[in-house]
């Protein structure tokens, strides 16, 4: 893993710098036309950048970064998004882009907005691990539910597509290219992490949130933190770009920093508020930092954070532990 780094043409990284903003979509509602754009982050390696918000049909719940990358022997599709539309628009977007045809679609965790794109994507192998391909079967029909409502029309036609084909941790190869897969958990409870060995590129899905809230309904703190001191010994040692499900594209380990200081932050926070034997309307007024209010989403996943997470202090601050 080391040696990662060696891969890298730094000249070409010089040249590019990678933008705060990104490229987010052009979502035009008329015509539910998502104003995808694909931007290379290394030779072969595309990012497909979502808004950094809560799912709203003013982008078209279009909330999550999709990427792709280009390996001599087809197209590796890394999540697919939220509905069938999102997933139809992602396959056109790749093949204006190359023209490699797409040949395996990899999915990071079981989260509505990694797989109910795979309509678009039913003739080719959708990989997952056992864990999450059982949790999109077990909740896939409520997502579905759910972002009809939250989303309405964006979500015409869609219906969730399971992985067909388990994957699990170890080396992959595609065509010129080289992965590394790891599964960790916290964020869910099977959280795969990609990495490009060529680039140093990794894809780390949920485990990372880049200036926006944490999304928090299969989360488990512990393991989290476990999973993000994971990944920043990786980042010192090779990896040159790390590509969160939501929010900017960071060199280095800062979205990881971000992510370990506001789970802190929730952890003490409803450890005390438990030991107080505040009720959970009563966290909710509690203070929050401004940097934590100025993030993507806080009006709504603060809210989830709560509701997900508080009453597990509770039970503890109960039991005495």
């Amino acid at each position: 893993m080391c040696g990662w780094r060696g891969f890298v043409a730094v000249g070409w990284f010089v040249a590019q710098v990678v933008s705060a903003q990104g490229l987010a979509p052009r979502v035009n509602a008329t015509n539910f036309d998502l104003g995808l754009q694909a931007r290379e982050l290394a030779p072969g390696v595309f990012v497909v950048e979502g808004t950094n918000a809560d799912f709203s049909p003013a982008n078209g719940c279009y909330i999550i970064n999709t990427g792709f990358i280009v390996t001599g022997a087809g197209v590796l599709v890394i999540n697919t998004g939220a509905s069938r539309r999102q997933g139809e628009q992602l396959r056109a977007l790749i093949a204006r882009t190359t023209v490699e045809p797409v040949v395996r679609v990899l999915h990071l965790n079981l989260h509505p907005d990694y797989f109910l794109g795979n309509q678009a994507f039913a003739d080719v192998p959708r990989a997952a691990t056992v864990a999450t391909t059982a949790g999109m079967a077990r909740e896939g029909a409520s997502y579905a539910a759910n972002l009809y409502r939250l989303c309405g029309d964006w979500m015409k036609g869609t219906e969730p597509l399971l992985p067909d084909t388990p994957i699990a941790a170890g080396p992959l190869r595609i065509g010129e290219r080289e992965f590394e897969l790891l599964e960790m958990t916290g964020h869910t409870a099977s959280d795969l992490v990609l990495i490009d060995r060529r680039s140093g590129v990794a894809f780390v899905g949920g485990l990372v949130f880049a200036h926006r809230v944490p999304t928090t309904p299969h989360a488990q703190l512990d393991a989290w933190f476990a999973s993000l001191d994971a990944m920043a010994a990786l980042a010192a040692r090779g990896i040159t770009q790390i590509v969160p499900s939501h929010g900017p594209v960071a060199r280095g380990a800062e979205g990881i920093d971000e992510t370990r200081r506001y789970l802190h932050w929730l952890d003490t926070s409803f450890s005390a508020a438990a030991r107080q034997g505040l009720e959970m309307s009563e966290v909710l007024t509690l203070p929050v930092p401004a940097e934590y209010r100025a993030w993507a989403a806080f009006q709504t996943e603060y809210v989830r954070n709560v509701a997900h997470l508080y009453p597990r202090y509770e039970q503890r601050a109960l039991q005495g532990r």
